[in-house]
């Protein structure tokens, strides 16, 4: 795995004997560092730590940077203020999705986008793309580092890590310097887990330190290293959309329920025209929950079929849940047969069996877990 890119943590992982690395995306990350149903377990119910240094940033400044965001961006951002960030999507022309991502303002004529580890290169060169007026566009992925840190005890984790109490910080809000661990990083109320949390932006060089001070500061509350199996089965959990299954060039931010985020009544940007007439005409497809009757797990690209054998659609993620242990998938079908309480069929090593489509997301922070 020499030839994949890896992040300014990767030295750190052999300190853990069972961790276990893949190759996602072309970074050479850990899948689990002691299990995926421990480390899952551990953000559910204390928290854990999260290294998505993969992650890209890109700086985006001048005069001109909100109109070029607002412009290339689904959501309105022209709302946020500085120390506000926004979940966006950029899309193509024709409805399809680019990329989902995260809008950070830093202030009126400067702002970071976080963007998909996988989809770093293509983003930049479509947003560069689409530059003019007073516009700077910066990379600055290979100089920063990501690190996640999720669950009900991350405010307790968190206490211990900063010189100074910190300021109460809502869900999208953030602070551009503070101190963590003794390292200057950006602060974030956000998180990908579907439980409360933060991300931290730092230096790559001051990565390794937050990383094992966090760690320090968390043993007494049950932090541990999570991994990406775990990552993958909060979100979903959580009905949080990955890139490349719930979205990608061919699935609009409509068929996936993510209208929420797409302004449609807050100006032009590139893909608004085809959005506008794919809700005006009826969203042709959507993305739905779907609970295994029959014994079996559903999984990524499995065929799901309605009641007379025809094709309706494909399972886009799937998995025994380890919060709820039920067999759940997400599931993109034509829209009328999306109704909560439906029966269709998902494709399963040859065989056809039943599961009944269900409200999503499958769990929510404070809800009942079984």
């Amino acid at each position: 795995m020499s030839s994949l890119a890896r992040t300014p943590l990767y030295p750190l992982y052999s300190e853990f004997p069972s961790v276990r690395c893949i190759d996602f995306g072309g970074w050479e990350l850990p899948v689990q560092f002691s299990g995926i149903i421990r480390e899952h377990e551990a953000v559910r119910g204390q928290a854990g730590l999260f290294d998505v240094s993969h992650m890209g940033e890109f700086l985006v400044t001048g005069q001109d940077a909100e109109s070029f965001i607002q412009r290339m961006t689904t959501n309105d951002v022209t709302r946020l203020s500085p120390g506000q960030a926004q979940y966006t999507l950029m899309c193509y022309e024709h409805g399809g999705t680019v990329d989902d991502l995260i809008v950070y303002k830093l202030a009126q004529d400067r702002y970071m986008l976080v963007v998909n580890a996988s989809n770093i290169d293509k983003d930049l060169e479509w947003l560069t793309g689409h530059v003019s007026g007073d516009v700077l566009l910066e990379n600055i992925s290979s100089e920063t580092a990501l690190i996640a840190l999720q669950g009900p005890a991350s405010d307790a984790v968190m206490a211990k890590a900063v010189k100074d109490p910190l300021p109460s910080l809502s869900p999208f809000h953030f602070i551009e310097r503070a101190e963590v661990c003794g390292c200057a990083v950006l602060l974030s109320r956000t998180g990908y887990t579907g439980e409360d949390g933060y991300e931290i932006y730092c230096s790559a060089d001051d990565a390794p330190a937050i990383w094992k001070g966090l760690l320090a500061a968390g043993e007494a509350d049950g932090l541990i290293p999570a991994g990406l199996g775990a990552r993958d089965t909060l979100r979903f959990e959580a009905r949080l959309p990955l890139y490349g299954q719930e979205l990608s060039e061919s699935i609009s931010p409509l068929e996936a329920g993510l209208g929420f985020f797409v302004k449609l009544d807050a100006g032009e940007f590139i893909g608004r025209d085809a959005l506008l007439k794919q809700k005006n005409e009826g969203i042709p497809r959507k993305l739905v929950g779907i609970e295994m009757i029959d014994r079996g797990i559903p999984r990524s690209h499995y065929a799901v079929y309605d009641g007379d054998g025809s094709l309706i659609g494909e399972v886009t993620s799937g998995t025994q849940s380890p919060t709820l242990k039920r067999n759940l998938g997400l599931a993109l079908i034509d829209a009328e047969h999306a109704a909560i309480g439906t029966e269709v069929w998902v494709e399963i090593r040859g065989k056809r069996l039943k599961a009944n489509v269900v409200k999503t997301p499958f769990y929510k922070k404070g809800a009942a877990k079984s």
